[in-house]
């Protein structure tokens, strides 16, 4: 018989490459209980017409009861039911492939929601401790309390107060039902460990005769199943024979009792008397000591939920207590939690898969490699099950086939077999840092594409005019990189404290082992982790093994370095220490199993590297350091401004060569405010003397309603500056109705209470200091208030127009530069209209749907009836720009483009053209080329300076020889002899000649529509 080896192995990875269907686009979506697969399903014609490839789903799996995000799972193996059936996911699915759509689905591996009741891994380990088969599940720290009472147990921070005063009021309770005693706070319950049951049993058993009367045989079973409960296994017990046992016993045990309390009323009554006297009686505090007692026995520990940030035991995505994290390095864990996922991939549902906070994982490339793998292994097993020639192999001959070409496939990045699965990861990389290139994934979801196009709109000559006049305003001298490492330093003082005494407790294990570090204290390995962490330059280091990457290396000792600088006081020789550890320089004394150790720590530092990061960054320092908020964004710098035409080229071609299939964003549910709120901000770094002018009278003006408290004025300059920043950026187009306005009031109010908060400074989350939110609530009011504020608004609305008008010029020119530069284009819900939406839950209000069809449907007959010639349609639409029309206009036709010439944007190369004459550096342009079909894209750049220098006073758009005068575009590398069209216009195109290069004079190329898309050969 022939050996199917070959020939399976080959079909293997013709179905894997007939499998993958990359998008050219992605439309992001969030679902929830108000926006179902039904809802989906009739969007889908939408999205066709929008020129969408792919929809790009928020998590799907089963949530928390009311999840509006779907980042709190609580069972990998279902839907979550809020969003519908398996029917309604499966002919959404249907619906998606009958327009030639695709979908990329995000999932959370780092993490799962623990709220409520609905997560049944982590009520086990609730109930039966280290003993259940799910203890290994979670990432909870067993043994690193230095109170020994807590080994073995779990810290649950969620009273509302005190745990004796929760205790003694009746908050919490113990209560019988089908055979099982469960704990209840409010809406909370939890299971009480079986062990215990003997302890509630056994109160009163003397009295149990007496109450039975002349029925023995209850009493007997009674007696019967207390044995049973005093035989259990230990909840310390991890042996695989003796959990499986007592994970039998225990539901052996509650059968019975149930049946014996339903058969006999005088048991249950019996039963409910205990409970009530554990239960306690108010104003005696001594009748409380038996659920006390009780629930010390417990694995969990109640607590108030301020406790968390100093005592929790287990590790939770950042400091939300209700999201626990996974051990997703173990490969059981990844098993359990992956079936439904891979299942939908391998039908070819799902097409794709966006990673949510890989920095959390304890080895993301393991990570990554296991998923490529997975899929793998499914497709074989797929294969198998629909085509006869190999339905003979077995499980291990299958597994023995792609043990050895998944081997060789890891050599090559390449290879089909290396990462035939289209996966993205949501990586916040630093300022100057590169994604790692040997991760077997396809890119970031975009926050680095963001923040450098972003930056392009920003007028870094102003630079140092900005820094001076915020500074003078707030009379803050910090420089940013200051305020992050004090922001940094306090999250690990609040939030994140317990996090960072638990990595010491394990480098405090280390120091122990040999006699050269056993002086160094738990104290000082505490402080020096402190400092270290606070000047960590990235997320995180990827350091797995002894070959360490030079990235990884260079973090630590730049971290070390500073750390040095900054306390000099700091022992040198406890810093060295630090750093051998965290760069895997063993003690040469070391055995394997401290070698391991050692290894352990250094992954659980880089699992506290990241969260710090981004509680100290993104939700503090971003709130404290206001001077251009535009740069204020998710795995941004806001230290950086503004980028060069050149670095945004650079930055391009390097990711058409190297990650060509990242996600291309401007705007996501995670960003801190809009595309279109941040082009009008940018506009704002062009006039940095008419922004403090402004601020000036508008602060002046609005005195009065400021309010002092404990000698301070209300707001505080600096919170005064972001207010009106913010207001002109995510103010509402005009014209707006009354209800409009009031609803934009409430916005900006509970948007200033979470800047308010997550800034730290004058209230927190932890610690609200009501007097001071409720001033500032009354300031915002009171400013926009138009019945008594006629001068202010009427002043500021004058300059925010002006913003406005050029800041629309903007949001056009980076919605065509995403949808053509290198990378897949990702348009966020709803924002292919104008969206002033600021950050969550902002930003996740419900999209009219209907309304955007309406108009693309109008759009698309507008544009047949106009036929080649667009250039009037495109003047009705500049002209009445602020209905939105002409952003869905230059989505659509730019999406619809790419997706007619399938490869141009996504494979083609790129490359940059030179801006020459008089405003050659206010523009930025490029070609796209592959095979006989090439694009040429040109926008208008720092709308401010081009327009304001050259129309100043008018609000006209950036069009024609009165703006670009002789300016001209240098297009290497295109053939000018094609016959080329401009999409969004329909003109025909004419090169001439400049130094023998092609060349597009600006003004005729940019005189109808202010930015401009190119094709040949021309297909409209």
């Amino acid at each position: 018989m022939p050996d199917p080896s070959p020939d399976f192995l080959a079909a293997l990875q013709r179905a894997l490459m007939a499998a993958q269907y990359f998008p050219e686009s992605t439309y992001r979506v969030q679902f929830h209980a108000g926006f179902t697969f039904r809802d989906a399903l009739q969007i889908v014609p939408y999205l066709h017409d929008l020129g969408i490839t792919h929809l790009y789903a928020s998590p799907l799996l089963q949530a928390r009861p009311g999840s509006t995000h779907g980042y709190d799972t609580t069972n990998h193996q279902a839907f979550n039911p809020e969003l519908g059936t398996a029917e309604d996911y499966e002919t959404l699915c249907q619906v998606l492939q009958s327009h030639g759509m695709g979908q990329v689905l995000d999932i959370v591996p780092n993490h799962m929601g623990v709220a409520g009741n609905g997560n049944q891994w982590w009520r086990d380990v609730l109930e039966n401790g280290p003993a259940s088969p799910y203890a290994g599940f979670f990432d909870i720290a067993w043994y690193d309390s230095l109170r020994v009472e807590m080994h073995e147990r779990l810290l649950l921070p969620i009273l509302g107060k005190a745990y004796g005063e929760a205790l003694e009021s009746q908050e919490i309770r113990l209560r019988y039902a089908s055979g099982a005693f469960t704990i209840h706070y409010f809406d909370h319950c939890w299971p009480v460990a079986p062990q215990s049951y003997a302890f509630i049993l056994e109160q009163r058993r003397n009295e149990l005769a007496a109450f039975l009367g002349e029925a023995p045989e209850p009493l007997a079973e009674y007696d019967s199943i207390l044995t049973a409960i005093r035989n259990l296994p230990l909840r310390s017990e991890t042996d695989p024979a003796r959990v499986a046992e007592s994970q039998r016993e225990k539901e052996v045990i509650k059968r019975r009792l149930a049946a014996l309390t339903e058969a006999n009323p005088s048991v249950r009554a019996f039963l409910e008397d205990t409970v009530a006297l554990f239960n306690g009686m108010p104003g005696q505090p001594e009748s409380f000591d038996l659920l006390d007692a009780l629930l010390q026995a417990q694995v969990y520990r109640l607590c108030h939920w301020r406790i968390a940030s100093e005592e929790i035991n287990y590790r939770r995505f950042f400091d939300i207590n209700e999201l626990a994290a996974l051990s997703m390095e173990k490969p059981e864990v990844f098993t359990a939690t992956h079936g439904l996922i891979l299942r939908l991939l391998s039908e070819g549902k799902v097409h794709g898969v966006r990673i949510d906070h890989p920095d959390g994982l304890y080895d993301p490339q393991q990570y990554f490699q296991r998923l490529q793998q997975h899929y793998v292994l499914g497709m074989a097993h797929r294969l198998c099950e629909t085509d006869a020639t190999f339905q003979e192999l077995g499980e291990e001959e299958i597994t023995a086939l792609l043990d050895t070409a998944l081997g060789q496939a890891s050599k090559t990045t390449e290879a089909v077999l290396y990462r035939p699965l289209y996966i993205m990861v949501e990586k916040i990389l630093g300022a100057y840092e590169t994604l790692r290139e040997d991760w077997s994934i396809y890119g970031t979801s975009g926050y680095d594409f963001l923040n450098v196009l972003n930056g392009l709109f920003v007028d870094a000559e102003q630079r140092r005019t900005w820094t001076r006049l915020y500074r003078e305003w707030t009379q803050d001298p910090r420089p940013f990189a200051e305020i992050v490492y004090d922001a940094k330093y306090l999250i690990m003082q609040m939030s994140l404290s317990s996090e960072v005494y638990m990595l010491a407790h394990r480098l405090d294990r280390l120091a122990q082992q040999h006699r050269g570090s056993r002086d160094l204290t738990f104290n000082s390995l505490r402080r020096a982790l402190q400092h270290i962490i606070a000047c960590f330059p990235v997320y995180r280091s990827y350091i797995t093994s002894d070959a360490l990457h030079a990235d990884d290396r260079r973090y630590v000792q730049q971290a070390v370095s500073q750390a040095q600088r900054r306390n000099p006081t700091v022992s040198r020789e406890l810093l060295a220490f630090v750093r051998d550890m965290l760069l895997l320089q063993y003690q040469a004394s070391a055995s394997a199993d401290e070698q391991a150790e050692q290894r352990r720590f250094v992954g659980k530092f880089q699992q506290v590297t990241a969260p710090v990061m981004a509680k100290g960054l993104e939700d503090t320092a971003l709130y404290r350091y206001n001077r251009l908020l535009s740069l204020n964004e998710v795995g941004g710098d806001a230290d950086r401004f503004g980028v060069s035409s050149e670095e945004v080229h650079r930055t391009f071609r390097e990711r058409q060569a190297k990650w060509p299939w990242a996600f291309s964003a401007l705007s996501t549910h995670d960003t801190k405010r809009s595309e279109d709120v941040r082009a009008r901000l940018n506009v704002l770094s062009e006039l940095p003397q008419e922004w403090l002018a402004g601020l000036q009278r508008w602060s002046d003006l609005n005195a009065q309603y400021r309010r002092d408290l404990d000698d301070a004025s209300v707001p505080d300059a600096n919170e005064e500056y972001l207010l009106y920043q913010t207001l002109l950026g995510a103010w509402p187009l005009e014209p707006y109705a009354p209800q409009e306005y009031a609803t934009f009031v409430e916005r900006i109010q509970a948007y200033m209470l979470k800047v308010l908060r997550e800034a730290k400074v004058h209230t927190s989350w932890i610690n609200p200091n009501p007097a001071y939110e409720e001033a500032v609530q009354h300031y915002i009011v009171r400013v926009l208030d138009p019945q008594t504020q006629g001068a202010f608004l009427d002043d500021f609305r004058v300059f925010q127009r002006r913003l406005s008008h050029h800041g629309l010029f903007n949001s056009l020119a980076q919605t065509l530069l995403k949808i053509t530069a290198p990378g897949v284009p990702d348009t966020y819900q709803g924002t292919e209209l104008w969206d002033w939406s600021l950050v969550d839950p902002d930003n996740r209000r419900a999209v009219d749907y209907k309304r955007r069809y309406d108009m693309l449907q109008a759009l698309r007959e507008r544009l047949a009836a106009a036929g080649e010639d667009r250039r009037a349609l495109v003047q009705e639409l500049l002209t009445q720009k602020e209905d939105g029309r002409i952003k869905l206009y230059v989505t659509t036709l730019a999406l619809n483009c790419r997706r007619m010439h399938p490869g141009l944007f996504s494979s083609g190369s790129y490359t940059p053209a030179q801006g020459r004459g008089a405003q050659g550096q206010d523009g930025l342009g490029f070609s796209r080329c592959q095979g006989h079909h090439a694009a040429i894209v040109a926008v208008p750049r720092l709308i401010g300076r081009l327009i304001g220098r050259l129309l100043a006073g008018t609000h006209d758009a950036p069009l024609g020889e009165a703006v670009w005068q002789d300016t001209r575009l240098l297009v290497p590398g295109v053939d000018a002899r094609w016959d080329w069209r401009n999409v969004l216009t329909g003109e025909p195109v004419v090169f001439a000649t400049d130094d023998g290069q092609p060349t597009l004079a600006l003004a005729e190329l940019l005189g109808h529509c202010p930015v401009a898309l190119l094709v040949a050969p021309a297909d409209l």
